[in-house]
């Protein structure tokens, strides 16, 4: 019971997270996503920082 918890919690978090990139119109691109045998989630990613153009960099 603890653990579906925990494990509802970082899926939460990981969408949060990506819903944030979302609506601060931040550029990016998930390389890799995860999850683990303990339910917890692994995101590798590449993401635009301070608003800088970006090129090709994201493709």
């Amino acid at each position: 019971m603890v653990k579906d918890y925990a494990m509802r919690a970082v899926q939460e978090k990981v969408a949060n997270y990506k819903n944030g990139l979302e609506r601060s119109h931040t550029k990016y691109k998930i390389v890799e996503e995860h999850k683990e045998t303990d339910g917890s989630i692994v995101i590798k990613i590449i993401k635009q920082y301070n608003s800088a153009p970006v090129g090709d960099y994201l493709n």
